[in-house]
């Protein structure tokens, strides 16, 4: 099992085909879900899946499929298309996480991208952090060049 970060192959030809708008406000909700280091995660993933993915220990801080992310509307940094998030957090969790995929919960919960975290992460009733990198050419989560 491994979590390999990568631009999901069918989100290369569905941002083609008009199916995933990251517009602010008006376009569509994008989540990123949590998994265990027993996900295979990888360029190939095709959607969002429960499987593999981590559960709360104590109490309800993760609820299954994630959290919704906050969308910037995309803009570009020199010729490179980028999108960004609002960063987010789980409070008063207890949990392991190895990975996550951002995943566009109104179109059939496609999947965008896979993030490895380069190993394990733990909380333990704190907070868990994902801070997005700076929207340019050479940092942004999602970029097209």
């Amino acid at each position: 099992m491994a979590i390999t970060s990568a631009v999901c192959n069918t989100f290369k030809t569905e941002a083609l085909r008009a199916i995933h708008n990251f517009t602010a406000s008006s376009g569509n909700t994008f989540n990123l879900a949590l998994y265990t280091s027993s996900a295979t995660l990888n360029k190939t993933t095709t959607a969002y899946s429960s499987s593999n993915e981590i559960s709360n220990t104590s109490g309800s801080a993760y609820s299954a499929k994630g959290i919704a992310l906050t969308s910037v509307t995309p803009a570009l940094s020199t010729d490179t298309a980028c999108c960004d998030f609002a960063d987010i957090s789980w409070t008063s969790a207890s949990f392991t996480a190895n990975g996550c995929v951002i995943f566009n919960d109104d179109a059939a919960d496609k999947a965008v991208c896979v993030v490895a975290f380069g190993g394990d992460k733990t909380v333990s009733s704190g907070t868990f952090t994902i801070q997005f990198p700076a929207a340019d050419a050479s940092n942004a989560i999602v970029r097209i060049a």
